[in-house]
């Protein structure tokens, strides 16, 4: 079990490291409702093991679907899963005495998927999660999902909800995207069963990289069985290209070339390039903030050098561009960073906070993060983590840069990496070498310690 709180020191020397990082999350829980709504076995290899999809899991097989769980010799965090579809009808159902219970956890992917999911069934489904969980977004997903026609019983539009199934109600409906594109995606996936034609607004759906990433998935996906392969996740490896060093400089470039990743000393095996996963281009990015690429759009008089924006440029990944700026060459504005307070915890208020405590300097203004070059300034700090795993992931990252940065519930990483802190200590080429420690005891962890179990 990992300790309440560890204490993060750099490799001795520079590390020449190729990691692996585990299978996509959004990938692996949009294959899962698919694959359970499709004909026949489909066996999904390089699945995502951990809080989130484990979640998705068990929310499918108390529906009655049968699901086979197998490990992957390649990584100790990924599974080949075998779903058995039921030709788009959802074997479970509850009551309104006693509806059938689904705990979401605060997987917000399982949270709108099955709730657009068991709208297909013929029972009652109570859908509910943590607090944080019935503090997130759902409206929007609720609202478009009763202009079909189908009953959500829902406190103030947050779970938990009682949702009552009514099997296929093909029609259509409009839904707003600008909190979540998961609202159109979790509609998008159970469209072909539930016959239902889907409009967005707030958000063009051919710009929305999630929304996109669903589209595709379901024009591929062997819906009368077979093998769907999924990549590593993107968001994951950005944790690994932001310690490395760029022996050369390059334009930035929406998709960087593998030539050119090739001269970063930490590589990522496998990097996926199928334009899928928004993230696949933090590599770029990530150089560009610590100067081993060329500045992003035009630079004004009084504004930082570099902007980039979670609306169009990154995904989840801007969390390890917001921390690894304080140790850029140059300022750094990160914008449209508005969805980033409704996820795990506040994300914008928490970033800054932290940051701050490390001795970087930042500047919050409106939706918006300027993070200061501070490396002279940085420290060693207790970190909030806020139950949020990306919090955690990025300070470690910071940690690998400023030693003695101290992680607090760094177990909470079991949400979408559980193997993070063995990566980190692992030896090279497999991992980075970062000594990690018990705190305050001093005690190095092994690698059986580091575990998210």
């Amino acid at each position: 079990m990992l300790p309440d709180i560890i204490e993060i020191f750099p490799p001795p020397v520079e590390p020449q490291a190729t990691v692996r990082v585990p299978g996509s999350k959004s990938i692996t829980n949009r294959a899962l409702i698919v694959a359970a709504l499709a004909d026949g076995e489909n066996m999904l290899r390089g699945a995502l093991w951990s809080e989130d999809t484990q979640v998705m899991v068990e929310c499918l097989r108390d529906l009655g679907f049968m699901i086979n769980v197998e490990p992957d010799p390649s990584e100790l965090c990924n599974r080949t899963l075998t779903v058995y579809g039921m030709g788009g009808r959802v074997p479970r159902g509850g009551t309104a005495r006693q509806p059938l219970e689904l705990y979401v956890a605060n997987a917000g992917t399982s949270a709108r998927f099955l709730a657009a999911m068991v709208c297909l069934g013929s029972g009652v489904y109570r859908l509910h999660g943590t607090r944080r969980m019935h503090e997130r977004p759902q409206e929007a997903l609720f609202e478009s999902l009763r202009s079909l026609g189908y009953r959500i019983d829902a406190p103030a539009n947050h779970l938990p909800a009682l949702i009552h199934g009514g099997g296929p109600r093909p029609g259509k409906c409009a839904v707003s995207i600008l909190e979540s594109s998961q609202f159109a995606s979790a509609l998008l996936l159970a469209s072909r069963v539930g016959g239902w034609k889907i409009e967005t607004h707030g958000e063009n759906a051919e710009e929305s990289p999630y929304v996109a990433m669903t589209a595709r998935l379901l024009d591929r996906f062997p819906v009368d069985g077979g093998q769907f392969q999924i990549e590593p996740d993107a968001s994951s490896g950005s944790y690994f290209w932001g310690t490395g060093r760029w022996t050369e400089p390059r334009p930035l470039a929406n998709e960087p070339n593998a030539a050119w990743l090739q001269r970063c000393s930490v590589q990522v095996a496998d990097w996926p390039t199928s334009g899928w996963q928004v993230d696949e281009r933090c590599p770029a990015f990530l150089a560009a903030i610590q100067g081993a690429g060329a500045v992003l759009g035009t630079q004004t008089a009084g504004e930082p050098e570099l902007m980039i924006s979670r609306r169009t440029d990154l995904g989840d990944s801007i969390m390890t561009g917001i921390v690894l700026a304080a140790i850029g060459v140059a300022p750094v504005r990160f914008t449209d960073l508005g969805r980033l307070r409704l996820q795990e915890c506040e994300r914008v208020l928490a970033l800054r906070t932290e940051l701050t405590r490390c001795g970087a300097e930042v500047i919050e203004e409106d939706d918006s993060l300027t993070v200061f070059p501070s490396r002279a300034n940085l420290h060693p700090a207790e970190i909030e983590t806020y139950q949020d795993h990306r919090m955690a992931m990025c300070f470690a990252t910071l940690g690998l840069k400023v030693p003695g940065i101290k992680i607090k519930n760094p177990a909470c990483v079991r949400k979408t990496f559980p193997s993070f802190f063995q990566k980190l200590a692992a030896a090279p080429p497999e991992g980075l070498g970062a000594t990690l420690q018990d705190y305050p005891g001093g005690r190095r962890l092994s690698a059986e310690d580091l575990f998210a179990d």
